[in-house]
């Protein structure tokens, strides 16, 4: 029930990990390993005496790091045939 409850949430670790793990796993398998990584979490909370930290939203996008990232992409792009030259916009972060 935690899981349903976590995998329901915006803006959080939890919720971005059921939304990754539903195309592959689908609903009810991603809401079990949401409940899992509760579970894991509060025995090392437990455990540790350290409070509940979030890793975010984003952290499966960012775990990388960007430049890491920004290679990946540009060898994906090489893979399928286009142009490896990528330019950043200005204004971006």
């Amino acid at each position: 029930m935690a899981g349903a409850t976590a995998a329901r949430s915006k803006g959080t670790y939890l919720g971005a990990q059921y939304r990754s793990l539903v195309p592959h796993r689908g609903a009810k398998r991603a809401t079990v390993a949401v409940g899992h990584s509760i579970l894991v979490a509060a025995w090392h909370i437990l455990r540790d005496q350290v409070p509940y930290r979030d890793l975010g939203p984003d952290h499966f996008t960012n775990r990388l790091g960007k430049e890491r990232h920004t290679r990946r992409l540009i060898a994906q792009l090489a893979a399928l045939g286009l142009g490896d030259t990528v330019t950043p916009r200005e204004g971006a972060v």
